[in-house]
């Protein structure tokens, strides 16, 4: 899957995980609180799909996706928005966020965070960042805001499924009711709070990894 030219409106390149005008979430109505195979009550879509739920039984967040005849998102962007479906799906597969093709190297994946968001001494090393493919990796440091143009870039040998970023819900006679989301903490798998849990973004730990700099990636 090739990579979308620069908007029009605009010079930078468009990840493939950003958000685009049109875009809408679903419905709180279509919300409930459903019995699982537990006999507790949970949350859950009231026509449930395939998909809607990840591979550890966490529910995911709708939200409509404008997709062109070459099966990428189109649209004008919304650059401080992240599409949770194409989010979930970089990470899950290891995609590149840009251009959503397989974004290993040949000695590990590359994650980029900005000057504030993680830092190489930290007891644990989480993401919600995608990886990124060497393609794109100077592009995304360049124009991606977040980063100021100078990233930590991190070459992780392993970077396992962590847990979710989202919105707890609570079920009420009135029906259900989003709670705040607590500075947009991640909850791990495995977490009691995810049985009421809308995700958004999927979170990936960093380990056995190496800080290296842009210049020492081969060229494009």
């Amino acid at each position: 899957m090739p990579a979308r030219p620069a908007d029009p409106s605009t010079t930078r390149l468009v990840p493939y995980i950003t958000g685009r005008e049109g875009e809408h979430p679903d419905l709180l109505a279509s919300l409930g609180g459903v019995q699982g195979p537990d006999g507790r009550l949970h949350l859950a879509y009231w026509n449930e799909q395939s998909g809607d739920r990840d591979l550890r039984g966490v529910l995911w967040g709708r939200c409509s996706q404008n997709i062109g005849a070459d099966n990428l998102p189109t649209g004008r962007p919304r650059w401080r928005m992240v599409h949770p479906s194409r989010q979930r799906e970089c990470m899950e597969q290891l995609r590149c966020q840009v251009c959503a093709q397989p974004a290993r190297t040949d000695h590990g994946y590359l994650f980029l965070a900005g000057p504030h968001e993680m830092h190489p001494g930290d007891a644990v090393v989480r993401t919600a960042q995608p990886p990124v493919c060497v393609q794109h990796a100077r592009t995304a440091a360049e124009q991606c805001p977040h980063l100021q143009g100078r990233p930590t870039v991190f070459l992780a040998q392993s970077a396992p499924l962590y847990g979710v970023i989202g919105t707890p819900y609570q079920y009420t006679d009135g029906g259900m009711r989003a709670l705040p989301a607590d500075g947009q903490e991640a909850l791990p798998y495995g977490h009691p709070g995810l049985r009421w849990y809308l995700a958004s973004q999927l979170i990936r730990r960093l380990r056995a990894y190496t800080i290296i700099n842009l210049d020492d990636l081969p060229p494009k």
